[in-house]
């Protein structure tokens, strides 16, 4: 199945390069079955992924200084419930020109940098979507990181920690072969068993990290 997705996301980004403009889509995840209630009530605590060129692409956290930019199949990340989807408009932005630029916004977003209120995966797809459209995204999806900044104990601890992380060791990162992901994935699952049980446990082959790519110095 991995290859399939794969071949598929392929034909998409060839397809889209073809095109003058792609669409851009904000897809909003709940982490939280509170908010089947929050929604109605204009907040709730959301996760949020930008959709373009056929795949989407978050921000979430991890414990090492390394990109927790991520790109996942459209609407079926791991470990959220998948709400709805918002269309934020179009860019011009060719593919490889997308590439270069997710990859240079990496070095920005590690996963030991992600905050719930200071730092989340909307304030990356905000910027993200300003950049394609010049649209911030809707304000609801990261409204209670905007409250809970004059509250720090708004939010549980534990929803702070354990609805947002995924594990970068049992990833592959998007430019790497599968057959070395699954070696990695195999050797460390039985050191960091114990150690990392409070992490978003993945599905293999559906989470890739970006590569993180600085700009080079002139």
């Amino acid at each position: 199945m991995p290859s399939l997705r794969r071949n598929g996301s392929l034909e998409r980004v060839r397809e889209s390069e073809k095109k003058s403009n792609a669409m851009v889509y904000l897809n909003v995840y709940d982490l939280t079955p509170a908010n089947n209630y929050l929604y109605m009530f204009g907040v709730g605590v959301f996760h949020s992924g930008v959709e373009v060129h056929g795949m989407e692409y978050g921000f979430g956290a991890h414990e090492y200084s390394t990109s927790g930019v991520f790109e996942v199949e459209p609407r079926s990340c791991p470990g959220f419930i998948f709400r709805r989807s918002v269309l934020l408009g179009s860019t011009d932005m060719s593919y490889s020109q997308f590439r270069s630029f997710i990859e240079r916004l990496s070095t920005k977003y590690h996963g030991d940098t992600y905050h719930l209120i200071a730092k989340n995966c909307n304030h990356f797809t905000d910027e993200v979507c300003q950049e394609l459209t010049g649209k911030p995204i809707p304000a609801w999806v990261n409204r209670l990181a905007r409250v809970g900044s004059f509250c720090n104990c708004l939010l549980p601890e534990s929803l702070q920690v354990e609805a947002v992380r995924h594990q970068p060791d049992l990833l592959a990162h998007s430019d790497e072969e599968e057959t070395e992901s699954e070696e990695h994935s195999a050797s460390d699952d039985s050191e960091e068993e114990d150690s990392n049980h409070h992490l978003l446990e993945p599905q293999s082959g559906v989470v890739s990290f970006i590569k993180e790519k600085p700009e080079a110095p002139e």
